[in-house]
C-alpha cells in the first residue's frame, strides 16, 4: 500500500505584521553575521599599508602560509620578500617567523628562516616561533613568549586586517603590511575563508583564550634587537 505524499510548503507569512517580523529577523541575522567583519575592519582602520608606509617598529612578524615540497609557497614567499624589504629599509631589526611545526616533516618556521637568510637577512636577526598554529596563537605568543610590544605584521591583504585586529587585542601595537597577490583560486579561497574566520577572531579577542601551546618566555627577539643596533 502506497502512502500519500505529504508536501511541505515554506513561504513568507501572509500578514503584513508577519512579513515585517520576518524581514526584521532576517536583518538581525545578517547584522550578527557581518558584525565580526565590521569589528575587524574598524580595529585595523589606519593601520594597514605598504612597506614604504610602514613605521619603524623594530620587529616584523611574518605569518606562515604553507609549504610546497618543503619550500615556502608563492604566497609565503611574497610575505618573506616584504620582510626582507623592511629589513633592508632599516624599519625592522628582527624578523619573527611564526608558523606550524606540529609534525616533524612539516616545518614552516625553518623554511621561512632559510628563505630570509638566503635573501640577505642575517641568521641572528631571525627568530622562529614553532607554535604559531593560527593567527591568534601567533599574536599571543609574540607578546607573552617573545616580549613583542610593537611590530609590523606581514601578510596578504585578505588576512592582514584580521592579523592586526588580533595582535592589537593580544597587546601588540601593530601595523600591517598588505602584500600584493594575484587574484587566483588561492586568493578567492582566502578571501572567502576570512568571512568565517572573522567570527572566531571576534571570540578570541573577546575571551582571550590561551594558545594551544604557550610555553616559557624566550629572549630571541630581545637578542636580535640588541644585535641589530
Amino acid at each position: 500500500m502506497r502512502l500519500p505524499r505529504t508536501r511541505v510548503r515554506i513561504g513568507l507569512p501572509r500578514t503584513r505584521t508577519g512579513q515585517r517580523r520576518a524581514m526584521q529577523a532576517l536583518a538581525a541575522v545578517c547584522t550578527l553575521a557581518l558584525a565580526p567583519a565590521a569589528w575587524m575592519f574598524t580595529a585595523a582602520e589606519g593601520r594597514v599599508g605598504t612597506v614604504a608606509q610602514a613605521p619603524a617598529s623594530g620587529v616584523a612578524v611574518v605569518f606562515g602560509a604553507g609549504l610546497w615540497d618543503g619550500e615556502p609557497s608563492p604566497y609565503l614567499a611574497h610575505r618573506l620578500d616584504a620582510a626582507v624589504e623592511l629589513y633592508r629599509a632599516g624599519k625592522v631589526k628582527a624578523v619573527l617567523v611564526t608558523g606550524d611545526n606540529g609534525r616533524a616533516e612539516y616545518d614552516e618556521p625553518d623554511a621561512m628562516r632559510t628563505y630570509l637568510v638566503e635573501h640577505g637577512v642575517p641568521d641572528r636577526q631571525v627568530v622562529s616561533d614553532f607554535a604559531g598554529f593560527d593567527t591568534w596563537d601567533s599574536c599571543v605568543r609574540a607578546r607573552k613568549v617573545f616580549g613583542v610590544e610593537r611590530a609590523v605584521l606581514v601578510s596578504q591583504g585578505f588576512h592582514i586586517r584580521r592579523a592586526v585586529a588580533l595582535c592589537e587585542a593580544a597587546g601588540v601595537d601593530s601595523y600591517g603590511v598588505a602584500v600584493d597577490a594575484v587574484h587566483d583560486a588561492t586568493w578567492y579561497y582566502g578571501s572567502t575563508r576570512e568571512v568565517f574566520a572573522a567570527g572566531k577572531a571576534a571570540l578570541d579577542a573577546a575571551f582571550k583564550p590561551d594558545p594551544r601551546f604557550l610555553g616559557p618566555k624566550e629572549s630571541g627577539v630581545a637578542r636580535a634587537l640588541a644585535d641589530g643596533r
